[in-house]
């Protein structure tokens, strides 16, 4: 499996913008130039393990929950998400969204069979 440097990029960008951080104030934190997270968020460069070890640690995450989309023994951190994205959500929601989740599980099985 390849790195997906796009990915990372995105995660890096989602992560920064829920703690509040500009991507000056994660340059600065995590000892980076402000174009470079800029470049990296963009996914237009690849990104070093220094660099990638000192983004995690500025955002207060694992380096596995920037790869996850390029490890293929990345389930946890998915499921990890997953659980985030649900607890702010109402009893209606998350009936709404098990259910979505149900069908899409059981079309993405017909797909693959």
């Amino acid at each position: 499996m390849e790195i997906n440097y796009q990915a990372i990029g995105v995660r890096i960008r989602r992560l920064r913008k829920a703690q509040g951080l500009t991507q000056q104030t994660l340059a600065e934190i995590s000892g980076q130039e402000p174009s470079n997270i800029s470049h990296i968020e963009r996914g237009a460069t690849k990104l070093s393990l220094p660099t990638l070890v000192s983004i995690a640690n500025a955002l207060g995450v694992t380096a596995d929950a920037l790869l996850c989309d390029s490890i293929a023994s990345a389930r946890n951190v998915f499921e990890n998400e997953a659980i985030q994205l649900l607890a702010d959500c109402s009893h209606q929601e998350i009936k709404i969204i098990t259910e979505t989740i149900r069908t899409l599980k059981q079309c993405l099985r017909q797909e693959l069979n």
